[in-house]
């Protein structure tokens, strides 16, 4: 027997007749890479605007992001992103990262949020009122369009960051811990968007710091 369908404006609709009118959904990509920056993003739609069929960005091919990243920014009110590059990752570790990431998405929003939906249990240093919502990229159209949005902004910062360091593949493995990958950190070291903290790459020296 098929699961019925999840309804992704429930938690919209619920805040709006509660009063809310910029309700922003805020999500993330980039968590788990050796390389690249993490990436937020914040959207909100009015709510008498029609969001676009949005849902969890990694079960969508490359186009269909690239698709539905074009209606969501023709139809949401407003759209904010945050990146945290490797350096202050290893700085503050991931997580912080993340959550500074999610905080400078959500103070770019003109105009500002009244609710924010965050994917996952958390909670984020502002004083908007937030509902953390685990597997919140399933649930909910706002913090869907978030995380195509922040999955399309990072992979093209990682198409940018391959034509810098070929040698490592970014256009393919967007800084995962691919197999090539792998060999091509043993093979030259970490680059300046490697996240030395991280146990893939920690230890890892180029022939030019050896």
């Amino acid at each position: 027997m098929q699961a019925p369908a999840v309804d992704m404006r429930a938690f919209e609709r619920d805040a709006h007749r509660r009063g809310f009118l910029w309700v922003t959904g805020i999500d993330e990509a980039g968590r788990g890479p050796l390389a690249g920056p993490v990436v937020a993003a914040a959207v909100v739609f009015a709510h008498h605007v029609e969001p676009p069929p949005a849902r969890d960005s990694k079960a969508l091919t490359p186009r269909e992001r690239e698709n539905l990243m074009a209606l969501i920014l023709d139809r949401a009110a407003a759209v904010g992103i945050g990146c945290v590059e490797a350096p202050l990752i290893d700085a503050l570790n991931i997580l912080q990262a993340t959550f500074l990431a999610m905080e400078l998405a959500a103070r770019q929003l003109r105009p500002a949020p009244d609710l924010l939906l965050i994917d996952g249990p958390y909670r984020l240093p502002l004083p908007t009122p937030q509902i953390g919502i685990p597997g919140g990229d399933r649930r909910s159209v706002s913090i869907a369009a978030a995380s195509i949005v922040a999955k399309v902004h990072r992979d093209r910062l990682m198409d940018h960051y391959h034509e810098i360091y070929p040698a490592y593949g970014f256009d393919r493995n967007r800084g995962y811990a691919t197999a090539g990958h792998r060999e091509a950190l043993k093979r030259f070291g970490p680059c300046p968007v490697h996240r030395r903290s991280f146990a893939g790459v920690k230890g890892q020296v180029t022939p030019q710091e050896g």
